[in-house]
């Protein structure tokens, strides 16, 4: 995630706030450390169009779900956060999630998963102190050990606006695999497993197969497709489908049919 472009904020990404400096500071610290072990982001990440404190527009429409899926165990924010969480905005809410939009964290692979929470705080502290984000952008991060962790507030069971797809993160979930998986890359079994089960629940909630598609619109013309362009993507997709970026890497990428049909078979379907 993240890039170099407008200097302006979007809605689902960046909310500007004074900090102390005494804050910063130490905020500058984390980051610091973050770079030092090579906690670089996933290229490409959220939307910067002008911040407007008002939620996105809801509208609640009921979805006769008929190919749901079991919800697979999620680890809580509060069990990796700690006492590192810093005042942010009250989350932002869609009327559903459509898609799903797969990442890497760009971050070294050999962790203890153990260590997993401690890797997702500096995350949160890259993002939200140095960037000066909202929030964590994924929705979700998945370790090698599959392991799902909570990552954006906001509640897992409902459809939060994540900051992780430049452009697309209405109706959507941003799911990231902590690690690098370019080219050559081994992606662990159980990884892709847990990102299957958590896309199946996700989707199986608006009934959306993972194999199909879905309308989706541009809401930043840095994005792959101009502002307000309505676009047909993988439900389950990758996060260069929506952005000019190599995340999830080219060995993930590989990976994404075959974490489709897995999904699908979660869901019941045929």
């Amino acid at each position: 995630m993240g890039s170099k472009g407008s200097r302006e904020s979007e809605i689902d990404s960046r909310v500007r706030r004074r900090v102390p400096v005494a804050a910063r500071v130490a905020l500058a610290c984390l980051a610091a450390t973050a770079v030092a072990v090579t906690l670089v982001l996933c290229v490409g990440g959220p939307d910067r169009t002008p911040v407007r404190r008002r939620a996105h527009p809801v509208a609640h429409r009921p979805v006769a779900v008929t190919h749901p899926a079991a919800k697979p165990r999620i680890v809580p924010r509060t069990a990796w956060i700690a006492d590192a969480e810093m005042s942010q905005p009250p989350p932002r809410y869609d009327d559903r999630v459509v898609a799903v939009f797969i990442h890497h964290t760009d971050s070294p692979n050999g962790y203890d998963c153990a260590d997993a929470p401690r890797i997702l705080r500096y995350l949160y502290a890259g993002q939200v102190g140095s960037r000066d984000w909202d929030d964590i952008g994924y929705n979700f991060v998945v370790d090698r050990c599959g392991t799902i962790y909570e990552g954006r507030k906001g509640g897992v069971d409902r459809p939060v606006t994540g900051a992780h797809t430049q452009g697309f993160n209405h109706r959507t979930a941003g799911i990231a695999a902590l690690g690098t998986f370019t080219a050559g890359v081994p992606v662990p079994q159980a990884m892709t497993d847990a990102i299957a089960a958590l896309a199946a629940w996700k989707l199986g909630l608006s009934d959306t197969d993972p194999r199909g598609t879905a309308r989706l619109v541009s809401s930043n013309s840095l994005s792959r497709f101009r502002s307000g362009t309505t676009v047909t993507l993988p439900a389950l997709a990758g996060h260069n489908a929506g952005y000019m970026t190599s995340c999830p890497g080219a060995a993930l990428t590989a990976r994404l049919p075959a974490i489709r049909e897995a999904a699908a078979r979660l869901q019941g379907r045929r």
